[in-house]
């Protein structure tokens, strides 16, 4: 089980930093979105979750289940879509600007746009 979560979190991590290095924006996007899914496995198996005891440690439990890496996993998750948005709508907003979906932008000819003032 182990060998299966780390396989995991490298796939992930490794196809992230792949497509984060293509030349368009939408792979980069996805890029970014993989390695945040990678970072989230890797905190869950680091925190080595057990199944059906408390959060709580009480008196007549057993043992209990440590709630800090469920609650930065949760806060990635709220970080990484927030991050996400703001890079589509940049990634969108260059598009529109510059007619190319380049991560570079890199034209020949200056851009000229006949409509502004």
């Amino acid at each position: 089980m182990e060998l299966l979560v780390a396989s995991a979190v490298g796939i992930m991590t490794a196809a992230g930093v792949y497509l984060v290095l293509r030349a368009r924006t939408f792979p980069v996007v996805l890029g970014l979105a993989l390695m945040t899914y990678g970072v989230n496995v890797f905190l869950f198996a680091m925190g080595r979750l057990t199944v059906n005891l408390p959060p709580v440690l009480t008196a007549d439990a057993a043992g209990y289940t440590d709630p800090l890496p469920q609650a930065l996993v949760l806060t990635a998750i709220v970080i990484s879509f927030g991050m996400t948005a703001v890079v589509v709508v940049m990634a969108l907003r260059a598009y529109l600007e510059s007619d190319t979906d380049h991560v570079d932008l890199a034209r020949s000819e200056p851009i000229e746009k006949a409509d502004r003032p």
